[in-house]
């Protein structure tokens, strides 16, 4: 699959090597695994040669010696044998005195097991020689606690070192739609749709799909759901190591999210206990859940709900690990029609984080978010507000043009709209054939002020 998309994150790399020329330059990346970090990377860097280091699982001496190589190919320099990795980073950082390049270190975070002490002596060494230093540093992870733990912790050795943080994510909304009309010119909104269900613009299971030219709705779900496919073990292997021994609870919660158990109150009876810290843990360290509050809701509000913030793994714990015993013995019928069964229910719930997406894109609000009151009913899937120009749109998305009603959407928004006084007030219909259009067009719309 061609590169695509990424020119704001090649802009930043660029600029940050070019910064190395004059000094020595830390840059820390993190994203999910598969998002592309170590695509973008192998094609980020044009002005300096590049060492790309890999920390796979294996004794540390048989690492030092493919990097050595790696030294060898790519700068023709010769340092005879290493036994630890300080010890080959301390001669990379004072070649790096005489020669600018590049060093890019991905899956950081393995260092954890090989060599605890690494991250305190990489400390001293880039401390001792960073002042005359020209290396652009690039340290890459993608488990997201433990590149936060190295980085973001006061009390870890590397706190407050990297001279710049970036965190990829999936492809916009633009990039898929690029993505499919180079490969399948004729689709239709709802293979868009399904396009974007399973992948959320994750580049590796979008390659997945261009390997396999699956583009339509149909063909789409058949790749995920057949024997031996790529997806089926995915979301373990994304998250076991995330999680610990600990997964099998985390799993249990973001199964019940998945199924519409949003609310905090409805997992833990459902559990029979206490959730507050997993919850907690799967937002702010794994990143993998977010809290939402209804629009206009104040900061301690607890009238909450938690989503899944991946497309892909909101998929794979909806059907694929909650169905997993018929998975297991090979019965991938079954799950396909339980999909089918429940698939416009739930291409709808993703339709509406298609638009709110969207329109979040658009870079024409200042805020994009949902309503709901405290009894959890008077829904509103979209509410948009630029507080700058003082516009204010309120959204139905449905599958169906038909089922939209604004004059219903107008009676649900009435008390919103008295806070909203002066504001430009715009209802607006979302529906399935919206897709294909650059922005959403209204089934129709009200102004007023």
């Amino acid at each position: 699959m061609k590169f695509y998309d990424r020119v704001q994150e090649l802009e930043i790399l660029r600029e940050i090597e070019a910064m190395s020329a004059e000094s020595a330059q830390m840059t820390m990346m993190v994203g999910r695994r598969r998002v592309g970090k170590t695509t973008l990377l192998r094609n980020a860097f044009i002005a300096t040669p590049v060492l790309y280091f890999f920390i796979g699982r294996k004794n540390e001496i048989l690492l030092c010696e493919e990097f050595t190589e790696e030294i060898e190919a790519k700068l023709g320099e010769t340092f005879g044998r290493f036994s630890s990795f300080a010890q080959l980073f301390k001669v990379l950082m004072q070649l790096s005195k005489r020669k600018n390049f590049t060093l890019i270190i991905d899956e950081f975070q393995e260092f954890r097991n090989i060599s605890r002490s690494l991250f305190s002596d990489m400390q001293n060494i880039w401390d001792a020689n960073k002042e005359e230093s020209r290396i652009n540093l690039v340290i890459c992870g993608s488990i997201y606690s433990m590149m936060k733990q190295i980085f973001e912790n006061s009390k870890e050795p590397l706190y407050g070192r990297a001279t710049a943080r970036m965190h990829i994510h999936p492809f916009e909304i633009s990039t898929l739609k690029a993505i499919l009309t180079d490969n399948y010119p004729d689709y239709k909104p709802e293979d868009l749709l399904a396009f974007y269900l399973l992948t959320g613009g994750v580049a590796k299971y979008i390659e997945q799909l261009v390997i396999r030219k699956a583009f339509t709705k149909e063909k789409i779900l058949k790749a995920v759901l057949s024997p031996g496919s790529y997806f089926l073990e995915e979301g373990k292997d994304v998250l076991i190591e995330e999680f610990g021994r600990d997964y099998n609870n985390y799993f249990s919660i973001l199964a019940l999210i998945a199924s519409s158990k949003t609310a905090r109150g409805d997992i833990e009876s459902t559990l029979n206990m206490p959730i507050g810290g997993y919850l907690d843990k799967l937002e702010n360290e794994y990143n993998i859940i977010r809290r939402v509050r209804p629009f206009m809701a104040k900061e301690g509000s607890r009238n909450n709900k938690y989503r899944i913030v991946d497309n892909f793994l909101q998929f794979w714990f909806r059907f694929i690990y909650k169905y997993r015993s018929a998975v297991e013995i090979g019965n991938l019928d079954y799950v396909r029609q339980i999909v089918e069964r429940d698939y416009e229910t739930y291409s709808g719930y993703v339709l509406e984080k298609y638009f709110r997406q969207l329109l979040a894109e658009s870079k024409s609000y200042s805020d994009v978010q949902s309503y709901w009151d405290r009894k959890g009913e008077n829904e509103i899937d979209i509410i948009a507000v630029n507080d700058f120009e003082k516009r204010l749109l309120i959204g139905e998305v449905r599958r169906n043009r038909e089922r939209i009603n604004l004059h219903i959407l107008e009676n649900k928004a009435a008390e919103i709209v008295k806070k909203y006084t002066d504001y430009q007030i715009e209802y607006q219909g979302f529906s399935l054939e919206d897709l294909e259009t650059g922005k959403p067009k209204p089934s129709r719309s009200v102004k007023h002020t």
